[in-house]
């Protein structure tokens, strides 16, 4: 198996459109692709991917935690001319907690960012390069679900499944469906179910099935944009080997993908199984947190 460097090299992205760039494969989204996407809209049916941003989130404790919030004002003993009250508050989270759109500054190896910039753009102050906030326009255009869940007639793929390319190839034939330059992809794999049963969120966050290090090329080859899950890494974990994170390094920082997580893909795959349409207009705008290294996010898919 190749070392995660190996495959960044190859599969670099670093001035591919120029070296000031800080949008990644997010410039695989144009005008015309957008308009495209926006033609797939034919029954107005909207799902939210979502999860809830909820104190009894999927966050187990240490690293991050689940929301917490607070009310600042509840409208009681308020004395206003003609009567109005107002309600106001406050939430205290780590911005990746639930569903999330990991930012091209949240990960890098070699002291070095996307594009070449100096990891040293990331400090105390925010990421100075490739902030969440560059993302501003938003994350909008063809959506297609991979479901590799339903490929394999499980309800949730098991804890460290490698999904392959071939398992890629497989859900795109028997769905009907192609995956090209632009599109938002969404992979299935049903570990967001394991916590919606048990509430476990140990053995949520205690790895999960996702992508091997193999899949990179794939998208690589096909022009992906973004890369969406409802895991909470996208990559298998435990992972293949002995390097940490290996699919987070080749997709962020060598190729410049912005990687959505923790998603609820279960209301959209029920009805793309029932009229067999897996692709739609596809909508996830970022919370322009300036300098963040990443976002909540309630993505739309509309049919």
């Amino acid at each position: 198996m190749e070392r995660f460097r190996e495959v960044g090299r190859r599969l670099s992205n670093w001035h591919r459109w120029g070296p000031d760039d800080e949008l990644g494969t997010l410039n695989l989204i144009t005008p015309e692709t957008v308009v495209a996407a926006a033609g797939l809209v034919r029954t107005g049916r909207i799902f939210d991917l979502g999860i809830p941003f909820a104190p009894d989130g999927p966050q187990p404790g240490g690293g991050r935690i689940n929301p917490v919030h607070l009310m600042r004002d509840t409208g009681a003993g308020q004395v206003y001319p003609g009567g109005m009250h107002f309600a106001d508050d406050y939430i205290f989270m780590p911005l990746q907690a639930a569903s999330q759109w990991d930012g091209l500054s949240h990960v890098f190896y070699d002291d070095l960012l996307y594009n070449g910039y100096p990891a040293a753009e990331v400090g105390p102050r925010g990421a100075g390069k490739l902030a969440i906030d560059k993302f501003g326009k938003g994350i909008a255009g063809r959506g297609v679900l991979l479901d590799i869940a339903r490929l394999k007639g499980v309800d949730r793929l098991e804890r460290g499944y490698a999904i392959t390319p071939a398992d890629l190839d497989a859900a795109a034939d028997a769905q009907g469906v192609r995956v090209g330059p632009g599109d938002i992809l969404l992979i299935r794999t049903g570990w967001r179910s394991l916590f919606t049963t048990t509430g476990d969120a140990k053995a949520f966050m205690d790895g999960e099935p996702g992508i091997g290090l193999a899949c990179a090329q794939w998208l690589y080859d096909r022009d992906v944009a973004a890369l969406c899950s409802d895991n909470w890494a996208i990559e298998v974990l435990p992972g293949e080997g002995d390097e940490k994170f290996a699919v987070h390094c080749v997709l962020i920082r060598d190729m410049g993908m912005p990687l959505g997580e923790i998603l609820d893909f279960e209301e959209l795959a029920a009805d793309c199984a029932l009229d067999g349409v897996y692709e739609f207009l596809f909508s996830g705008p970022p919370i322009k947190f300036v300098g963040a290294v990443g976002s909540p996010v309630n993505p739309l898919a509309i049919k």
